[in-house]
């Protein structure tokens, strides 16, 4: 996995490839997302920038998909930001803001209510 990779770009790519599929692999089982939080959570004092910036974006992405996904992302946030690094509190109170915010909770309640309605499974 390019996640685990020493190379900035190519652990970027890693993360940035799970934001990516949290946003259009509409048809995703939670547990696929699941299965990367050990990754963020192991990554998450990376000061790298664009390793920080992406694992951020994951972060939240995941956690728009549903409220499950919700409150299982925002959950490990919290636990990321008790790491003792400027890095995961930096990750973390972006990710935990954004994933708190009314606009954020708003948009994910409109797409479950249209994916119920058109049947789809994420």
């Amino acid at each position: 996995m390019w996640a685990k990779s020493k190379k900035e770009y190519v652990r970027r790519a890693g993360f940035v490839m799970i934001a990516e599929l949290a946003v259009h692999d509409k048809h995703a089982a939670d547990g696929k997302f699941e299965n990367f939080f050990p990754l963020l959570m192991k990554y998450s004092t990376d000061d790298r920038n664009f390793v920080k910036k992406a694992i951020n974006w994951a972060l939240r992405q995941i956690g728009k998909r549903n409220f499950e996904l919700h409150k299982k992302s925002l959950t490990l946030a919290f636990q990321i930001q008790n790491i003792p690094s400027s890095t995961a509190k930096w990750i973390t109170s972006d990710a935990i803001r954004e994933l708190q915010s009314p606009k954020t909770l708003n948009i994910i309640s409109k797409r479950m209510k249209f994916r119920r309605s058109n049947r789809l499974h994420y």
